[in-house]
């Protein structure tokens, strides 16, 4: 049991350190904290996207998971949403 959780920690843990990457290095957005910034709030999009999931499933049932375990278009969404925000509140103008 401990693998099944750990191994969608882990899975959202990546989609979230991607979508900082992501957001950082190829985009290049002004955000506050820069990298660490970044991966902070990310991660709490990919894991709130998680929850999201939890409550929702039957909603979102049809899209894609994983080996049947992990829908991830949620967390993938909620990261880059939330960075998104994060990116606007934070930008120097």
């Amino acid at each position: 049991m401990f693998n099944y959780y750990f191994n969608i920690g882990l899975i959202y843990f990546i989609v979230g350190f991607s979508v900082a990457l992501f957001f950082n290095f190829i985009l290049k957005k002004p955000i506050l904290g820069r990298f660490w910034g970044t991966l902070i709030v990310a991660l709490v999009g990919s894991f709130l996207g998680g929850i999201i999931e939890f409550f929702f499933a039957d909603i979102i049932e049809y899209l894609t998971n994983i080996n049947n375990s992990v829908n991830i278009f949620p967390p993938i969404l909620s990261s880059f949403i939330i960075i998104w925000l994060f990116s606007l509140v934070s930008s120097n103008k």
